[in-house]
């Protein structure tokens, strides 16, 4: 006998919505050979002047597993946001053209609802019309509330987005930082305000040429703290949303100060994670000085066993705590252990030789 196939999970629960599905696809194929099977004996039988009943309990179960299949098929296409295959005809060329309108402005969150409206017989017009009142909407466009409230004329999503792309071009033109007013939510107040990309350009170029125009030994120092011209000019656009920028931008030339000090590479990318991590130039000073004098012991022992161990595994374990990365360098050391017993060993008398550094 057959056992319903039960899905107990919760929304977005995909992985056990998908092997609910699965168990009632193979359970669904099972019940429908059996009933193919007695529908083929029932036809022979007939034809041979005898009577035979396809049994009526097979057939309910296998009717039960298609409908529920039909349910967690659907359930999982809403789930998976594949609601074009829920539609069909106009009603899916509707939801497509819409979704795919309303993707461009950064809201695919809303396809669950494009789906919903245009399954309830709305046109594509008042669909659109609808999801402009939407709290999503609204906060991807918070620009023309403001406006409203101001009492300024609402920019059609078009031209909002027309608007954006200058403010951002005017950014990247002068070469700001990556982070620094390239957002959607970084341009609602200077849209809400009414603010041109032409006013924009010339406040971007005053604070260029307050770059250019700095003392060249002031500049020339905050280059060797890793704060580039770039980093400045930001800071002379926008000082309070520029400085974290700058703050991070300084700690990244420590930390990576602090690995070159010892002859080790320095990685910006990786320097500026730990930075965001908050490592201090004093904790990436100290890091950096054990990792260097035990580059070659633990370089040496990961030769002897046949792994290797890098610079990477080591700053991993200093600085992340690692447990993969710990592990591996504890393992090493109790392999010198075991082979040299406690003593100096052949790999720079090793870290067993010296006790060992945390």
């Amino acid at each position: 006998m057959t056992t319903p196939i039960r899905w107990m999970g919760t929304p977005g629960d995909t992985t056990g919505l998908k092997n609910a599905l699965d168990a009632v696809n193979s359970q669904v194929k099972a019940l429908k050979s059996k009933v193919e099977s007695q529908k083929a004996a029932q036809a022979k039988a007939k034809a041979a002047g005898k009577k035979f009943m396809v049994d009526a309990t097979v057939l309910k179960r296998y009717q039960d597993a298609v409908a529920q299949q039909t349910q967690l098929q659907t359930e999982y296409y809403k789930q998976t946001g594949q609601y074009d295959k829920l539609l069909s005809g106009t009603e899916r060329d509707a939801y497509a053209a819409i979704s795919a309108l309303f993707k461009s402005y950064g809201l695919e969150s809303l396809a669950g609802k494009v789906y919903d409206y245009v399954k309830n017989g709305y046109s594509a017009d008042t669909v659109s019309i609808l999801l402009q009142d939407t709290k999503e909407y609204k906060e991807r466009f918070a620009g023309n509330e403001a406006r409203k409230k101001a009492g300024l004329p609402v920019l059609s999503a078009g031209e909002y987005l027309a608007t954006e792309a200058s403010y951002r071009q005017i950014m990247q033109s002068a070469g700001l930082p990556s982070g620094f007013y390239d957002q959607p939510s970084d341009f609602n107040s200077w849209i809400g305000s009414n603010v041109s990309p032409s006013e924009i350009q010339s406040r971007v170029d005053l604070a260029t040429n307050a770059t250019i125009l700095a003392n060249p030994s002031y500049k020339k120092a905050l280059n060797q703290m890793g704060i580039a011209d770039s980093d400045l000019t930001a800071y002379f656009l926008d000082q309070k949303r520029a400085l974290p920028y700058i703050q991070k931008a300084a700690a990244t030339a420590q930390i990576g100060a602090a690995a070159l000090s010892q002859d080790l590479t320095f990685d910006q990318t990786y320097a500026e994670t730990l930075a965001t991590k908050g490592i201090t130039a004093d904790q990436a000073n100290q890091g950096y000085a054990q990792i260097a004098g035990e580059a070659n012991t633990m370089q040496n022992l990961a030769g002897i066993y046949g792994t290797t161990y890098g610079q990477r595994e080591a700053e991993q374990a200093v600085f992340e705590g690692n447990a993969g990365a710990i592990s591996k360098r504890k393992r090493l050391a109790s392999q010198e252990r075991a082979s040299f017993g406690g003593a100096a060993g052949t790999a720079s008398q090793g870290l067993a030789g010296r006790g060992g550094q945390k």
